[in-house]
């Protein structure tokens, strides 16, 4: 298969990226290397074979056009992105630029040179909003929704909230719309959360990642002071491993005939979802260590849970998380230990 990765020197791209080599396709990476770890994740890649690497801005529409035209590739993975909440705040014209633009100008380009393509957009749960309309409840340990105690399937309102949301989720509609008015093979998967090797996870975004390299510290004896979490640290989300979300984008080409035009609520679903507090027992019981942190208040529109409902994505997609949040975490440790 003729496969681009857009962002593919991130976690998703390079993880995705080593499996198409792995299979032997003709890849193409595009990226900017704007990312921690980027660098440190092409060098990576091409000790796992050969493919082709373009250094582009997805905020360019010469840069993606060119390798869209001159490529004509048969599937695009685009996950370039702006991918963190606070970010977006910082610099609002940026977030914008990189992922309602950049989604555009990729759009345009596969719609006027590789209309059979078919494309697949990393997009968020954050489209939904803070998702207060709905009625929680509180153990020891984490938030329980009342009205979806199974995860949100894709009825549920979208609700953009802060520039992030706005961004991912106006590229989203795009992604649907392309699918419908120009026929385009587009689908989109509104992640939860993603973790596993080739993370270079930071404070504000990629928390799974974040609190493994903070367990790390501790053991080794390098944390001094107590790191920090956002909130009461009972918010949950459902984890999804970097094995899984190879197998559900490879489950996307092959089933393109009825995924097409479609969005999909992504991560590992009930069984596989964990509260900060119950990642912090998980982190502490793999590393036989005591972690210590502080609460800083509850971020802007940050979400008491999110759970995907996968019932869509098993339908349709023929996939399921294979990888349990007890052993990904596990193999996260061992990964971040030997990084």
């Amino acid at each position: 298969m003729k496969l681009l990765i857009t962002g593919g020197c991130g976690f998703l791209g390079s993880n995705l990226a080593s499996d198409a080599l792995a299979r032997g396709d003709e890849l193409v990476v595009f990226d900017n290397l704007y990312r921690n770890g980027s660098r440190e994740n092409l060098t990576w890649l091409h000790s796992q074979g050969k493919f082709t690497f373009e250094h582009g801005d997805i905020r360019n529409q010469n840069d993606i056009t060119r390798i869209i035209q001159s490529f004509k590739p048969e599937a695009i993975f685009h996950l370039a992105g702006q991918v963190a909440m606070t970010t977006s705040i910082a610099n609002p014209r940026m977030d914008f630029e990189v992922n309602a633009m950049g989604t555009h100008n990729l759009l345009e380009a596969v719609r006027q040179h590789a209309p059979d393509a078919t494309v697949v957009y990393s997009s968020t749960n954050k489209v939904y909003g803070d998702l207060e309309q709905f009625t929680y409840s509180e153990t020891d340990t984490r938030y329980h929704c009342i009205e979806h105690p199974g995860g949100f399937n894709e009825q549920t309102q979208l609700d953009f909230h802060s520039p992030y949301g706005c961004s991912k989720g106006a590229a989203d509609q795009y992604m649907q719309d392309y699918a419908r008015i120009f026929g385009l093979k587009t689908v989109v998967f509104r992640h939860s959360s993603m973790y596993g090797g080739r993370q270079f996870a930071t404070y504000d975004q990629g928390w799974v990642g974040w609190f493994c390299q903070k367990t790390v510290e501790t053991r080794n004896g390098l944390l001094k002071e107590p790191f920090t979490i956002s909130g009461t640290g009972k918010q949950v989300r459902d984890v999804l491993h970097a094995d899984d979300m190879k197998r559900l984008y490879m489950a996307a080409v092959r089933h393109i005939d009825a995924a097409k035009g479609q969005a999909f609520n992504i991560g590992g679903g009930i069984t596989n979802s964990l509260s900060l507090l119950e990642l912090f027992s998980l982190l502490e019981e793999i590393a036989s260590v005591k972690l210590a942190y502080t609460r800083l208040p509850v971020r802007e529109s940050d979400q008491r849970v999110f759970v995907s409902d996968l019932t869509k994505a098993k339908k349709l997609l023929e996939w399921q998380p294979m990888v349990c949040a007890q052993q990904g975490v596990a193999r996260m440790v061992e990964w971040v230990g030997a990084a």
